[in-house]
């Protein structure tokens, strides 16, 4: 079995189990975090399709990306996690799905719904380890997957290096015809190092544009102001295939830049957790 061990072990999160797993808390229970430990609700009604939700440091980020795990946890038991992030290193395909085995973190070994990896391969989406070798933007997001629901949890890890409109539309398509009790993770962070009135002006534009669930509104307000959110194509293929999946709403669960977990507000970047949900159907009397 392919075994992916930990890249980003030791600076991005902690090396030890017990170092996740406190600043896992410590992040829930931050002031600008949820404030409380999540629980898993195995009745929950399992209406969120996708999540948005950033990969920095969990030092810097953590609070932000702990209100998207918490609502996941309320929303009841995810079986598969597709997780889509940026190719920040170049190697590998233009988008490239780790499609067997596992991968390790400090709480344990993810593995992989092969059967699902296997669906997603094809046209422009090919198997390929070599992109995820280095690279951090999906393997932040196990460890908190990890902590909610043990080794019960699959993955798919999933690295975009082409992220041009069209890529990401069509990627979007391929994601929305997925069977199975998943969720659609894009992970991205927002601006980077701009002033924090700067940063906070151009996210709330390009969310805005997300909660709308109009990726190509996206797509035209990144580039009209040079915002330099790194996982637009996550994002975009996440949004465009939880529209066909059948999200209506969303809801931004929280925003919060770098300068505010850290206190330096001059060069921060921004974090945002955002929920695309389906409409909840309402039952009547005797669930007619």
């Amino acid at each position: 079995m392919s075994v992916r061990k930990p890249a980003v072990a030791g600076t991005f999160y902690a090396a030890t189990r017990d170092g996740i797993i406190g600043q896992l808390e410590w992040s829930y229970q931050h002031r600008l975090g949820p404030g409380e430990m999540p629980e898993v609700d195995a009745a929950g009604p399992r209406n969120i399709v996708g999540l948005v939700a950033p990969h920095a440091g969990y030092m810097a980020s953590g609070p932000v990306a702990a209100h998207a795990y918490r609502a996941l946890a309320k929303d009841g038991v995810v079986d598969t996690a597709v997780i889509v992030g940026p190719n920040h290193t170049g190697y590998g395909t233009a988008i490239s799905v780790w499609a067997s085995g596992a991968w390790n973190t400090p709480l344990g070994d993810a593995r992989v719904d092969e059967e699902t990896a296997r669906k997603l391969v094809g046209g422009i989406v090919r198997a390929d380890e070599s992109a995820h070798i280095y690279e951090h933007s999906v393997e932040v997001q196990i460890p908190w997957l990890q902590h909610l629901y043990g080794n019960k949890i699959r993955i798919v890890p999933v690295a975009m290096l082409a992220q041009d409109e069209t890529t990401a539309l069509e990627f979007g398509v391929a994601l929305s015809k997925l069977e199975g009790n998943i969720v659609l993770i894009a992970s991205t962070d927002f601006t980077h190092y701009e002033p924090q009135e700067n940063a906070t002006r151009k996210d709330t534009n390009v969310i805005e544009a997300i909660q709308s669930l109009d990726a190509s509104e996206m797509y035209r307000r990144v580039g009209e102001q040079a915002c330099t959110m790194c996982g637009y194509g996550p994002v975009a293929a996440v949004v465009h295939a939880a529209r066909l999946r059948g999200a209506t709403h969303t809801e931004l669960l929280k925003y919060a830049t770098s300068g505010d977990v850290i206190g330096d507000f001059s060069r921060v970047v921004g974090y945002a957790s955002i929920a695309l949900r389906k409409q909840q159907v309402e039952m009547g009397p005797a669930g007619l």
